[in-house]
């Protein structure tokens, strides 16, 4: 059977969408795979949640023959977010599909690699963008020496990565710049464009600029959150405190703290490589450290039941801990490929012989009891 862009598109659609959106949903990363995806609340472009907090007044113990207490109804907000556009392209030339459509075999494990490094891609921003603020940061510039650059971190960068350059006022300065290499140890990563040295500059995910997901970094803030302020609601607050030596008190105290505030649980932390070390050590001196296998093949280790996770993109010092039930990524639809008037998934590029397909998902993640979850910050790394 000869191979075209038709059975192309057919293999697209049956065979790799589904896997590919499992693999995205519930394998790209631990907490992600933790949150509930829904399409309840999409309004149009945004999401619109009606939020019940705090007590209905209308309750008292009183006298036999007294006054019954008055009605007092429900306290309600409506958070408010707008979806977030999440793309994921790959490309085929016009001479890799012929040079394999003699062969099946060939052709598959051509969409196979494509596949592949699309998955890994969309994961590792998917993973970025769910401990940012929605604004596509990645880094700030120390310092830069042609092609090196120097950054306050380096923890958001990785080979190959496309990357933006704009002054601390908003206005950009380089696009499209190539991240060739990084050396995390010394925060110091090579483009392939040399670049002013300006402390003013700032590293922000190509073309994504205020428009990714409204990460953890959105909810330990003293912003207003979802077009609510904080100063008014104090249910908006998360439970945040700087810890220098962590111990199994200042665990406890937070989760405590949480609890008490919120009426939830914590059943999931997240914490650095440094922070899980440090906690592995205190645990150990006193118990043996149970481990927990997670949704996804995950492995945790535990915290009196709670699973405790590390995530490459997670601060340094930095432990989190979440009711994942809280959250909900609510989308239009799941993952889906953009189709053209006739149903075609592979379109070619005009003036080019390459071939490109698109995966598209309309989403935002909101957590509709900020006060229920927790941050210990500053804590020293093992």
């Amino acid at each position: 059977m000869t191979v075209t862009t038709t059975s192309a598109d057919a293999a697209l659609k049956k065979y790799y969408l589904s896997a590919v959106t499992d693999q995205l949903n519930f394998y790209a990363n631990p907490f992600l795979a933790r949150i509930r995806q829904s399409t309840n609340n999409v309004q149009g472009k945004e999401i619109k949640k009606l939020i019940r907090y705090g007590m209905n007044g209308g309750v008292s113990a009183g006298a036999e023959d007294g006054d019954l207490p008055a009605a007092h109804g429900n306290r309600y907000c409506t958070l408010t977010l707008g979806l977030k556009n999440l793309y994921g392209t790959i490309e085929i030339s016009d001479k890799a599909i012929r040079a394999s459509s003699t062969s099946e075999g060939a052709f598959v494990n051509l969409l196979d690699e494509e596949m592949e490094g699309l998955v890994k891609s969309a994961s590792y921003n998917l993973s970025r963008m769910l401990f940012g603020n929605g604004t596509g940061y990645l880094g700030k510039v120390v310092s830069a020496s042609g092609t090196t650059v120097t950054l306050d971190s380096a923890r958001n960068f990785t080979d190959g990565m496309i990357v933006d350059l704009y002054s601390d006022l908003g206005a950009k300065q380089e696009s499209g710049l190539c991240v060739k290499s990084v050396d995390k140890e010394k925060n110091t990563i090579t483009i392939d464009k040399s670049i002013a040295s300006s402390e003013d500059y700032e590293f922000y995910a190509a073309g994504s600029k205020n428009a990714e997901l409204t990460g953890l970094g959105s909810i330990f803030t003293t912003t207003a959150l979802y077009g609510v302020s904080r100063t008014e609601n104090s249910w908006l607050k998360p439970y945040m405190k700087t810890v220098e030596t962590l111990t199994e008190n200042e665990i406890q105290l937070a989760i405590d703290k949480v609890e008490e505030k919120s009426g939830g649980k914590v059943n999931f932390i997240i914490c650095s490589w440094g922070v899980r070390r440090a906690l592995v050590e205190l645990l150990s001196q006193y118990r043996h450290v149970d481990t927990l296998e997670l949704e996804g093949g995950y492995k945790a280790i535990s915290f009196n039941g709670i699973p405790v996770v590390t995530d490459r993109f997670c601060p340094e010092g930095t432990m989190y801990l979440l009711n994942t039930d809280d959250f909900v990524l609510h989308q239009l639809c799941d993952w889906e490929w953009l189709e053209d008037e006739d149903g075609k998934i592979l379109r070619q590029i005009p003036g080019k012989p390459v071939f490109t397909a698109t995966l598209v998902k309309y989403a935002d993640l909101m957590c509709y009891r900020p006060c229920g979850q927790a941050m210990l910050s500053g804590i020293t790394e093992k």
